[in-house]
């Protein structure tokens, strides 16, 4: 049987919405109620942890993190290593600390080479220049 249509209930979202979103109900004083929704998902998938300083949204990544740490799967999509971590998050200690919880049972899979982005573009591009 495909791993798709097992019934695993999984959700996909980019690093930048959800710390917009963890900051918004944060604002609106319903933290809690939003982080346990997430409960509901199998598999969490953080896309593009790293594009952008994600500032006074850090510690609620690092909340949004801790709620799941061994309770519910998560896969981060980045192109930065560990030791850059920091620059995102833009704390030393708080980036040790979540380091130490997503690690901790972890699987990490470097990924290197040319973007398939870039490299399909470029394929497109050189078709059509001459």
């Amino acid at each position: 049987m495909n791993i798709f249509m097992q019934g695993f209930r999984v959700r996909f979202i980019k690093v930048a919405e959800l710390v917009q979103e963890l900051l918004k109900a944060e604002s609106e004083y319903r933290l809690p109620r939003y982080l346990k929704t997430w409960s509901k998902f199998d598999l969490v998938i953080l896309d593009e942890l790293g594009y952008i300083n994600i500032g006074a949204g850090s510690q609620l990544l690092f909340q949004f993190c801790c709620e799941r740490y061994e309770k519910g799967s998560r896969i981060i999509t980045t192109n930065l290593g560990f030791g850059r971590w920091g620059e995102v998050f833009g704390d030393n200690a708080l980036t040790i600390a979540l380091l130490d919880r997503i690690t901790h049972h972890a699987h990490a899979i470097p990924c290197g080479g040319e973007s398939y982005r870039f490299k399909e573009s470029h394929e497109k591009i050189s078709v059509v220049d001459c």
